[in-house]
């Protein structure tokens, strides 16, 4: 990738800002009603909008905010009539709510590009995390649909969606997973301001207002018997240039940047005998299991589709026709259908190709493998190793008489889940956080992993626990820090540190669960006094300390945070900041990269520099006074302390 002209700017961010980055240098116009997850997206753009940027053709950003998703959908019909190159940010009920207008922008020939951060529907209950149920809902308007399983894919596929568009005049969804991929913090690269510009090209030669008075156009008119057939398959002419287009897209964007995408991307497939299909952020999970079989001399593979539309009926047949057995995982569930969606579409192929269909002789089959089906993730529910393991496992036992099933919860078509394995590159250090929502946990998290990257180089991967029920309540906030890219997708059960934001979490859950032996137990405490700290430790716990060899580290970060910070709204805040500089103390990673102590502070305030520095010479040092505090004012607990139980426990 290094040899490639245009290898990406390094960062750290989610895939809100992703989105964000490429469509407020490559659009006019961005055009939403917040919804969750989506919201951000819109958020992003609109304070570019206040700011007074332009795009990379010089024009200024533009950004409404209508009564609905359905008005925004039907303002970026408008703004794109006018020969504008527009975006929009959606989810869940809010794209369905567009499908009329979804419908009128593709016969219309608007090329588009709309970013979905894939939300469960309302169903017997509302949910606000991932699921595929509102982009299987709208697979039928006539949209190119492309899937991004992490940050890079969103910025990636955002610049290839858009050229694929406006080459075959047909509007694309680019597509992640709701929180797991739109507010999920990670490495990725940003791509340059000097690549999208000659990747995607100047609006203005690429599109023509049909509202030009000088060159009238009849559009949107009421066609009756004679004619709406006519027109409707007419459209085929524009649909017949999508796959040209997406697959010159895909091989440009490569020799560009060293990121190779395709329709479907096999993984460890040429022998394998099962394998599991599947698309958005389960992919990487799914991958890592399959290196874990692989290792056990298991011949088992996986395949990424990452396009859905236009489906790659032919390419998935040609990857999977050997196998004995592959299952699809699908976010969604539907009962009354032969099959989940992208399953009944696999299915489809493969008959095609039975019988010789156009498209699909080359390939030759004369038997097809054995079709699973799941139900994995809904609402954002957690896709382990585990349910994975147990997928491959139950092809494996050649169980044919339960087809189809659910993953990860206690139900008759359920499979159990055995075992959960592990999946950890060596040097692999995890944190699991207790905290409370709306107390900054969210916050806190973003900045240990952006800081944890900067200063050392490494991969990071932070996911805080959302929910609309979180604020006030117990929650958690994970994240990885790695030497590699991180691929599982998980709430982390195996940790190297835990952090107790919420002293309370010791009474109603047991925090130190899958900790590694010699482990890191960081808490919040209001006393300075070792034995008052190991007495405040409820009796299961000290013996679970004493018996893994947990190393037990406290501070008041409430406190600090109070005298540190300058203004009463940055308390909450600052309290992350304090326990970032103890998480910095606790952590390997200076040790490992042999940085001294001044090193590690010259490097410590350019990050903090760079994150603080536009507001205020004050707000640095603020920030740094905290990271220091928290840093030099841990408290561990001596082990001399730990070997005996304390005379008298205190609250």
């Amino acid at each position: 990738m290094s040899e490639a002209r245009f290898p990406g700017i390094p960062t750290t961010g989610d895939g809100s800002e992703a989105a964000v980055w490429v469509e407020t240098h490559v659009s006019q116009a961005g055009i939403a009603y917040p919804i969750t997850p989506s919201t951000n997206m819109g958020y992003g753009f609109q304070v570019a909008v206040a700011n007074g940027r332009t795009n990379l053709w010089g024009d200024p950003l533009a950004f409404l905010e209508p009564e609905s998703e359905h008005s925004a959908g039907t303002a970026a019909e408008g703004f794109a009539l006018a020969g504008g190159r527009v975006s929009s940010f959606t989810a869940s009920q809010g794209l369905v709510l567009q499908k009329e207008v979804l419908h009128v922008i593709s016969g219309k020939r608007l090329p588009m590009v709309f970013h979905i951060g894939a939300r469960a529907l309302t169903s017997q209950a509302l949910n606000i995390h991932a699921g595929h149920d509102d982009v299987y809902a709208v697979a039928d308007t006539g949209w190119g649909i492309l899937f991004a399983a992490n940050a890079q894919e969103v910025a990636d596929m955002a610049l290839i969606a858009r050229r694929t568009a406006e080459a075959s005049m047909t509007p694309f969804m680019v597509v992640q997973d709701g929180f797991l991929g739109t507010h999920t913090v990670e490495n990725f690269n940003l791509p340059e301001p000097e690549l999208m510009k000659a990747f995607v090209g100047d609006p203005r030669e690429k599109l023509k207002s049909l509202f030009d008075p000088d060159h009238p156009v009849m559009s949107g008119v009421v066609e009756n018997q004679d004619s709406y057939m006519k027109g409707r398959i007419a459209q085929r002419a524009y649909y017949a240039r999508v796959v040209p287009a997406l697959e010159e897209a895909f091989a440009l964007f490569g020799e560009l940047t060293g990121r190779r995408y395709d329709f479907v991307e096999p993984y460890r497939l040429e022998d394998a005998e099962y394998a599991i299909v599947a698309t958005g952020s389960m992919i990487g999970t799914i991958q890592a299991v399959v290196d874990y079989f692989r290792e056990e001399g298991q011949k088992v593979g996986a395949l990424y589709v990452r396009s859905f539309r236009p489906f790659p009926g032919a390419r998935i047949v040609d990857a999977l026709k050997h196998t004995r057995a592959f299952a699809v995982l699908e976010r969604t569930d539907e009962p009354l259908a032969e099959s989940n969606p992208m399953l009944r579409e696999i299915k489809a192929a493969f008959a095609d190709a039975l019988d010789g269909y156009p498209g699909f002789p080359e390939l030759k089959i004369d038997r097809v493998p054995t079709f699973y089906g799941g139900a994995a993730g809904l609402g954002g529910r957690d896709v382990r190793p585990g349910d994975v393991v147990a997928v491959f496992e139950h092809m494996m036992a050649d169980r044919k008489d339960r087809r189809y099933f659910a993953l990860n919860i206690k139900h008759p078509i359920a499979l159990p889940r055995e075992k959960d394995p592990d999946l950890v590159e060596p040097g692999t250090f995890r944190l699991r956080g207790y905290s409370v929502g709306g107390y900054g946990s969210v916050t806190t998290n973003k900045v240990i992993a952006s800081v944890t990257a900067d200063l050392f180089g490494l991969f990071v991967q932070a996911f805080p626990k959302y929910g609309s029920e979180k604020k006030g309540l117990p929650t958690n906030y994970y994240l990885w820090v790695a030497e590699r890219p991180v691929r599982v997708r998980s709430e982390l059960r195996y940790v190297e540190m835990v952090a107790i934001n919420d002293p309370r979490a010791l009474q109603y859950t047991n925090p130190l669960a899958g900790l590694a032996e010699g482990g890191a137990v960081w808490m919040q405490s209001r006393h300075t006094d070792p034995e008052a700290i190991w007495a405040s430790v409820p009796k299961y716990a000290r013996e679970l300390i004493r018996e893994k060899g947990y190393r037990l580290f406290a501070i008041d970060t409430v406190k600090i945070a109070q005298e540190v910070a300058t203004r009463p709204d940055l308390v909450m805040r600052m309290q992350g900041i304090v326990l970032l500089g103890s998480y910095l103390r606790i952590a390997p990673f200076a040790e490992r990269a042999k940085i001294g102590e001044t090193e590690l502070w010259e490097r410590i305030e350019k990050v903090i520099r760079k994150y603080f520095g536009k507001r205020g010479e004050q707000v640095v040092k603020d920030n740094m006074t905290a990271i220091r505090r928290g840093y030099t004012e841990l408290i561990e607990v001596p082990a001399e302390v730990i070997v005996r139980e304390p005379r008298e426990v205190v609250a």
